[in-house]
């Protein structure tokens, strides 16, 4: 694979990190009312689950995916079903002891719960599938191992920027926690945020 090639694919890849989306909001909501480790952890576990996405591109799981209403429509509810869940936490958060709360946030859970929201958006795996095949080329090998490096790559580079946006956001919360008031309207935000991405899947066409 040719640098050129390489570095039109990571421009891109940044770009498409950066927009708004499920994956960056729900680091930022973890990094400002948990911390820069939770916003941390919850990028891990959205990376972990793209990795599968990228595996199930390059063998063409992702296909059968495309292929197949039902699938894509059993995948896609779950996912808004999850989103929901996530959103009705957030709104209850308030009112939860502060036992539960650091039970319920600890890096692990957030950790699974990255990698729970990310396998469960079918719309990833069919991005993956239209995305990573632009930059591969017949002539520079075999194909499922371009699309396994160019997966990796994304995967890369949307690590590093959820770590940065980990760091700024949980900054900003730090500055933040001590105000009560300000706290309840960030996790009402949060659970406005999750539950609007939950709509917007569930509303999702193939």
């Amino acid at each position: 694979m040719d640098l050129n090639t390489i570095s039109y694919f990571l421009f891109a890849s940044i770009l498409l990190t950066i927009t708004p989306g499920p994956d960056f909001m729900f680091v930022f909501a973890q990094s400002v009312s948990h911390g820069k480790k939770a916003g941390i952890a919850t990028g891990l576990g959205l990376c972990t689950g793209l990795i599968a996405h990228t595996l199930a591109a390059a063998v063409g799981i992702s296909a059968i995916l495309y292929q197949s209403s039902l699938a894509f429509t059993i995948i896609k509810v779950a996912g808004a079903i999850y989103l929901l869940y996530l959103a009705i936490q957030a709104f209850r958060e308030n009112s939860q002891p502060e036992q539960q709360k650091v039970k319920q946030y600890t890096l692990m859970n957030l950790y699974r719960k990255g990698i729970i929201m990310n396998i469960l958006n079918p719309k990833v795996s069919i991005f993956f599938l239209a995305f990573l095949p632009q930059f591969v080329m017949v002539n520079n090998g075999a194909i499922p191992v371009q699309m396994t490096i160019l997966g990796l790559l994304f995967i890369g580079q949307a690590l590093l920027i959820f770590i940065i946006l980990s760091i700024s956001a949980g900054t900003i919360g730090e500055k933040l926690w001590s105000n009560e008031s300000v706290l309840r309207w960030i996790n009402r935000l949060k659970g406005t945020v999750f539950a609007f991405f939950s709509l917007r899947l569930l509303l999702e066409q193939k």
